[in-house]
């Protein structure tokens, strides 16, 4: 038996169950992770990391090359896993699931050195030194990821940590671990060290010691798990990234492609089930746009279907029973407020699984749960506006600011008010793609987090930067340096006018960029007498 401080007793080998939601049966039984397998796990990554981290860039690449080739060699027995343990079509999991991964090992293979290589400073003022910014991987990363997206936040997140030269501890949802164990065995097969890439399953307790242990954290999750996540974390003072929740807002102005908003509408909010982050979850219409918007919207949203994985579908079960009854709950309270149910809103009739049809609902307002709080799940709420302002208004009263769109054909327009709405991307005509480009920073603003995946920082923050200042020189000493003196001192106090008085400072920029150096050693001497 071991003691967990905050848990109490947590016995030695429990097991999970991991059940397929779309029809309740049962997929496998895991043992969980004790504290004492976590510190084991711990070491052995750092082990493997001091090797690991004196292979070169190309190496590395290498090796993830071959790694993406065993995913696509075993893209059916993949398909078979995530489906089985996240109820999501067949079609998701090769079109977002593995196509995002398989995405992301050639863009971290092919970006990561030019991101991590020592970045040359150029000092405004001390040019006799030469100053670099260096990046140094941090040792073992933590990361403690959700249910929605088995593969992509797991091993899609470990990628960029690998890359950077760290090893990496997974730490999958319980509900979803088979995915990223599949995939670590994958990763042994291509070559990369063995232990450099560890899984270890189990629930909160599992998460906490992994906390306790790792040299950095990256979550997925909900606010309230985030906050606990960087509480605990905040005791080592090891750095953390967080991607938390989301009720992103879509803006359709009245000159907008309905068609084209319509249809980006349905996707945006029901992909997965609407199980993302990025979900479209709130629906704002400006007046003259509003009932042909709504009546596209509900034609496209009837039209779906919703089943089984192994059918042709375009909606599958959500993950757990917690998920569906917590849709349940927001919708239940939205129709007593008043709210207007145009399609879907049940359970899926005669079905096994946790199926929630795919639902669209008018006459919302911001008193309501459901345009306030995270749903993630199947459930277009939309809401008539005056105009663009009060759209704007309602889009920033909410505590999360993850993901946004806007629908117009007028591109100025489109422009000003992204740069008006609060959230950490803004997609103009178009939804949730900003996650599949990896090229730029993706990641919220207020509750929905801290930090950012893709793009340079998406990697930098897997490290430890450095500054480097080597002294161009040689010099027995610097003017600085001890001895003091009174001629130094008064030396210092008119230099500080020559530097930094606007009149004498403008002249020098002046007489700098003509190269003027007679003149300035003549300033320098004249200030030296007054």
């Amino acid at each position: 038996m071991i003691r967990n401080p905050f848990h109490g007793i947590l016995r030695v080998k429990d097991k999970i169950e991991v059940r397929n939601p779309a029809s309740g049966e049962r997929v496998a039984e895991l043992d969980v992770a004790t504290a004492e397998d976590v510190v084991a796990a711990v070491t052995r990554a750092r082990k493997a990391q001091l090797l690991w981290k004196e292979k070169d860039f190309k190496e590395r690449a290498g090796l993830f090359y071959r790694f993406r080739d065993l995913l696509l060699d075993h893209q059916e027995k993949i398909a078979d896993i995530v489906t089985a343990e996240t109820g999501k079509p067949r079609a998701e999991v090769y079109g977002a699931e593995l196509f995002y991964l398989c995405d992301a090992i050639g863009f971290w293979a092919k970006s990561s050195q030019r991101f991590l290589k020592p970045e040359k400073i150029r000092p405004h003022l001390l040019k006799t030194k030469k100053v670099f910014s260096t990046y140094n991987p941090i040792g073992v990363v933590g990361i403690i990821s959700p249910w929605n997206f088995p593969l992509v936040l797991t091993l899609g997140d470990a990628i960029p940590a690998l890359m950077a030269g760290n090893a990496v501890i997974i730490k999958p949802s319980e509900l979803t671990p088979l995915s990223a164990l599949f995939g670590a065995e994958l990763a042994v097969q291509a070559g990369l060290p063995e232990n450099l890439l560890q899984v270890v399953v189990g629930g909160s307790t599992t998460a906490e010691m992994l906390i306790d242990h790792a040299d950095m954290i990256s979550f997925t999750g909900s606010v309230e798990t985030g906050q606990k996540v960087m509480a605990r974390a905040a005791q080592r003072l090891i750095p953390v990234s967080l991607e938390l929740g989301g009720k992103d807002p879509m803006i359709v102005l009245k000159d907008a492609d309905l068609k084209r908003a319509a249809n980006a509408c349905v996707c945006g909010a029901l992909m997965n089930s609407g199980q993302v982050c990025t979900s479209i979850e709130r629906v704002y219409v400006e007046e003259p746009a509003y009932d042909d918007f709504v009546k596209r919207v509900v034609d496209k949203v009837k039209s779906l279907r919703q089943g089984s994985s192994q059918d042709e579908v375009e909606l599958g079960s959500m993950s757990s029973l917690e998920q569906l009854e917590r849709v349940e709950c927001q919708v239940e309270k939205a129709v007593n407020g008043g709210a207007r149910i145009l399609a879907g809103g049940r359970r899926k009739p005669n079905s096994k699984g946790f199926y929630y049809e795919p639902t669209v609902m008018v006459d919302v307002n911001h008193d309501m749960e459901i345009m306030r709080e995270e749903t993630f799940g199947p459930v277009i709420p939309i809401m008539k506006v005056t105009d663009r302002e009060e759209a704007l208004r309602l889009a920033n009263d909410c505590r999360y600011g993850l993901d946004s769109s806007i629908f117009t054909r007028d591109s100025k327009a489109g422009w000003k008010m992204a740069e008006r709405i609060e959230a950490g991307s803004v997609c103009i005509n178009d939804c949730m793609v900003n996650f599949i480009i990896p090229e730029v920073p993706m990641g919220g603003i207020k509750q929905s987090g801290i930090g950012r995946r893709h793009g340079a920082e998406g990697i930098r923050k897997y490290c430890r930067q450095k500054t480097v200042v080597i002294d161009r020189l040689g010099l027995e000493s610097e003017f600085t340096w001890f001895p003091m003196s009174k001629r130094k001192t008064e030396f210092l106090r008119k230099g500080l006018g020559l530097l930094f008085r606007s009149g004498w400072r403008d002249r020098l920029r002046t007489l700098k960029r003509e190269h003027h150096a007679s003149e300035i050693v003549a300033i320098g001497r004249k200030f030296s007498k007054d």
